[in-house]
C-alpha cells in the first residue's frame, strides 16, 4: 500500500479521486489530513499543467512525501475570448468566488448566451521524489463536452463542485446529478488519471 498526498483541500475532489483510484494499492490523503501549515501557492500559470506543477512541487518541498496535484481549465464554445475562464474557473474579475457566487455567475452566462457547451482540460503533476517528477495533460484527461444551463438542479448541490449543479449530460439531457452514480463518478475523474498512475506508480 502506497501512501500518497493529493494536494487539494477540497473534500469532494479528494473523495472523487479516492473512489476512482480504488483499484490501485493507494492510501490517498488530502491536505486537511495533515496537522501542519499548508503553503499558499500562487496559481498564476498560463495552463492547467503549469499550475498543477507549481502546487505539487510546493507541497513536496513542504512535506517531503509523494504528492500529486491537479488543475483544470474550463473552456466554453459560445463565449468570446475575454470571457473564457480558462485556468481561473473561480477567479472572476480578480475575485475568488464561493460556490453560490459561481452558480450565480455561470448561470447568468447561460441566460445571456443560451445553453453553453463546455469542457474541462485537466492536468496532473506527480512528485514521487526529488528525482522522479511526472506530469501530463493528455486528451484522455479531458472531460467530455457537457452543457451549462441557466437553472441549477432543484435538489442537489455538492460542496466544492458548484458548476455540476448547472451541468447537463449531452447524450441524455439529464443533469449530472440525475445520472447513474457510476456514470457520474467517471465524469468526476476521467480515465486518463487512472492510466497515469498505472504507468508511474
Amino acid at each position: 500500500m502506497i501512501k500518497l498526498l493529493y494536494g487539494t483541500g477540497n473534500p469532494s475532489k479528494l473523495k472523487a479521486m479516492q473512489s476512482r483510484l480504488n483499484p490501485l494499492e493507494i492510501e490517498l490523503i488530502g491536505l486537511k489530513d495533515l496537522n501542519c501549515e499548508i503553503p499558499d501557492v500562487d496559481e498564476n500559470g498560463n495552463t492547467p499543467l503549469e499550475n498543477a506543477e507549481k502546487k505539487a512541487r510546493a507541497y513536496y518541498q513542504a512535506f517531503g512525501i509523494p504528492v500529486f496535484s491537479c488543475d483544470s481549465g474550463l473552456y466554453i464554445d459560445e463565449l468570446p475570448d475575454e470571457l473564457q475562464s480558462g485556468t481561473h474557473v473561480r477567479r472572476i474579475n480578480g475575485k475568488n468566488l464561493n460556490d453560490d457566487e459561481m452558480i450565480e455567475y455561470y448561470s447568468s452566462l447561460a441566460k445571456r448566451y443560451g445553453r453553453l457547451t463546455a469542457r474541462y482540460k485537466n492536468a496532473i503533476c506527480f512528485v514521487k521524489d526529488s528525482n522522479h517528477i511526472y506530469k501530463a495533460m493528455e486528451r484522455s484527461m479531458r472531460s467530455a463536452a457537457f452543457y451549462i444551463v441557466d437553472t441549477p438542479h432543484s435538489k442537489h448541490r455538492e460542496k466544492g463542485f458548484p458548476i455540476d449543479s448547472l451541468s447537463v449530460d449531452v447524450k441524455t439531457g439529464k443533469y449530472f446529478y440525475d445520472l447513474d452514480p457510476n456514470v457520474l463518478e467517471q465524469l468526476a475523474v476521467e480515465d486518463g488519471f487512472l492510466e497515469f498512475f498505472q504507468t508511474y506508480l
